[in-house]
């Protein structure tokens, strides 16, 4: 396996891929740096802050130094698996990923290549020299352009089926994979902003819609729905208890348990597959519908009332009109608009209500005139402002904070705003990519510096709902936090952070501060890297879920001839805390209702064939065992996670 990158998803995959599939890899890194700089420096300058700042609150956080303590136990293990972990990856400095460095590579025998630089060009000239050099070699490909992905992805593998015409069709299903480590990560940072949100899970042409659920009371157990994925940590929704990983132990939290587990843990959450929906094409909308004009972009809601009001009374003096003069209601409704636009004969000479109504007409009249120049002027403003970017409203509540439009900033805006859920953008840089975003969606957004004084409070900070500090410095995210909390001290708050354990000090000591405020932290590379992992092992790797600071899986697999599948029932096959299968099909058939049955749908003793393929769900370590694979290295938590302990 080759993993080529410039940043610290490109290490994380390469750990992931010696720890869990135990794969030998060469990693590819730009010289003369050997490892990944970025995220060093700035989680050094971060904890440079952060000790002034533990230093603040440590006459307040004795428990919470307490549980650091014990924390940092298993540091000199820590370190031996990384020094172990070092000496099993070899790492090449190249200047560029050009056809000499993917030779001195290997990537003519290599079964898989991973590009994962931050630059989608870079990523795509090392796919074309890596397609050229080895037709057969899988590609995993980090972009963030999807269209282009596409496209890619059909180019590439033709250009397999070119070089090597005798080439397996279903190998070359397997050839190209195109991924985006923001896409895999933006559904768990806009859920853990919103408590309770959904998440929905791309699995093929299958739509998997999951949810975190809290019981209803105290000793009580949440709706398992379809059935239950995971339980969250026994302090989950406890602002002042901790969030889990793998390193949590037995309070932390656990993918895919049984029923037996589900039923014994009272008062815990769970994240429950809710509902299974076909992703097909969208239905054609009418004529009529697709021609709506989009009125309430256009007008001010008082003007629409304005506007209203002026037709309620043409209607009021149409029909006084049919009353008082005996006149058919479409005549009267005729003669009642002439009078308003001043364009009907005078009332000589006509009974006195007619004359009356007139009048009435008239003064209907000139009041219309002003609101329609109101009208003209606010949609010409519209327009006008349609390339620029709006303010934050002044009675804005129970919004997002979002800071940052990067990569990830940006699909983590397009995820909250498809979940109606008012946000408001806070970006330092006023060409970042997400600004177009946030000027189409007509988001309220802040250009400036989130560390300066006043661009929170503009953002209306103290009246939010939650914090998500997603910039790519990790000190800027814990600065904006820390200044938010003294804001709005019971403020949710959500950090992208890079390194766990600083991730783990960051957050006890933010809760020894603001014990009743709920704070969490999330890594892009964390949560991406088992999704690229796993697609280096080939195309079976449908999405990933997160669950709290760990990952859950999603594949497709062929029964025929698989030791763990082949002659069992769907309960035979489920292994707690290792996989579960979701869905069953036939070898090759659609992703949708028809193609697929859901499990728990299947007659109990029906048995999965060799015509069979499956959508399981599956840790890190399952899936390695899936496929084929074991990992190398055996930790408690990792034992635990099979089920093999507790």
């Amino acid at each position: 396996m080759i993993v080529c990158g410039d940043d610290v998803l490109a290490h994380r995959l390469a750990a992931e891929l010696h720890e869990m599939y135990g794969e030998r890899v060469t990693l590819l890194v730009p010289a003369p740096v050997g490892t990944p700089s970025r995220p060093v420096s700035r989680t050094g300058r971060a904890a440079a802050l952060f000790g002034r700042v533990t230093a603040a609150v440590s006459r307040t956080a004795g428990a919470g130094a307490g549980a650091g303590a014990g924390a940092a136990g298993p540091t000199g293990a820590g370190d031996a698996r990384g020094a172990a972990q070092a000496r099993a990856i070899r790492v090449m400095e190249t200047g560029e990923a050009d056809d000499q460095a993917l030779l001195d590579a290997g990537v003519e025998r290599a079964a898989a290549l991973a590009l994962v630089h931050e630059d989608d060009e870079r990523n795509i000239r090392a796919a074309l020299a890596a397609r050229r050099l080895n037709p057969r070699l899988r590609l995993v490909i980090r972009l963030y352009n999807r269209k282009l992905g596409q496209h890619l992805a059909t180019l590439l593998d033709q250009a397999a089926a070119v070089s090597e015409p005798g080439l397996d069709p279903e190998k070359l299903d397997a050839a190209t994979t195109v991924l985006s480590d923001a896409d895999t990560a933006a559904p768990a940072l806009a859920a853990t902003a919103i408590a309770g949100s959904k998440k929905v899970i791309q699995a093929g042409g299958l739509l998997l819609h999951a949810v975190d659920r809290l019981p209803p009371a105290r000793g009580e157990v949440a709706d398992p729905g379809l059935c239950t994925l995971a339980l969250l940590s026994a302090t989950a929704s406890d602002p002042a208890g901790s969030e889990g990983s793998e390193r949590s132990g037995d309070q932390g939290p656990q993918l895919l348990p049984d029923d037996a587990a589900v039923a014994a843990a009272t008062g815990r959450g769970i994240v429950a597959l809710e509902a299974v929906s076909y992703e097909g094409p969208a239905q054609a909308t009418g004529w009529l519908g697709a021609s709506v004009l989009p009125v309430g972009s256009l007008f001010s809601r008082r003007l629409r009332w304005s506007l209203a009001g002026v037709a309620a009374a043409v209607l009021g003096l149409a029909l006084a009109s049919t009353f008082a003069t005996g006149d058919n209601p479409l005549h009267a409704a005729y003669l009642t608009l002439l009078d308003v636009f001043a364009i009907g004969d005078p009332a000589v000479g006509e009974p006195t209500s007619r004359q009356v109504l007139q009048i009435l007409a008239g003064f209907v009249g000139l009041l219309l005139l002003p609101v329609l120049v109101a009208a003209l002027l606010e949609a010409l403003g519209t327009f006008r402002s349609a390339t620029t970017l709006r303010r934050p409203p002044r009675g804005l509540s129970g919004h997002v904070v979002l800071l940052g439009l990067g990569k990830v900033g940006t699909r983590v805006l397009a995820r909250l705003r498809r979940m109606d859920i008012p946000v408001v953008c806070v970006e330092a840089d006023p060409e970042a990519r997400g600004l177009a975003l946030a000027r189409r969606l007509r988001v309220p957004t802040v250009i400036g510096d989130v560390t300066e004084e006043g661009v929170l409070e503009a953002a209306r900070i103290h009246r939010a709902r939650a914090l998500l500090a997603l910039t790519s410095v990790d000190i800027t995210n814990l600065e904006a936090a820390l200044h938010a909390r003294s804001i709005s001290p019971d403020l949710r708050v959500a950090l992208r952070l890079y390194d766990d354990d600083f991730a783990t000090a960051v957050y006890r000591t933010l809760r020894a501060a603001h014990p009743g405020a709920l704070t969490r932290s999330r890594s892009v590379s964390h949560l991406a890297a088992p999704a690229f992992a796993g697609a280096m092992m080939g195309r079976q790797v449908l999405g990933a879920i997160p669950v709290e600071r760990r990952v859950l899986l999603f594949a497709a697999l062929d029964v025929k001839d698989h030791p763990l599948l082949e002659g069992r029932t769907v309960a035979q096959a489920f292994r707690p805390g290792a996989w579960r299968v979701i869905a069953r099909g036939a070898a090759g058939a659609p992703a949708n209702r028809s193609g697929y049955g859901l499990a728990w749908q299947l007659p109990p003793g029906d048995l999965l064939g060799p015509g069979d393929r499956v959508v399981v769900a599956a840790t890190r370590r399952g899936l390695a065992e899936l496929l084929g694979r074991r990992p190398r290295h055996e930790d408690p938590a990792d034992r635990r996670e099979d089920g093999r302990v507790g």
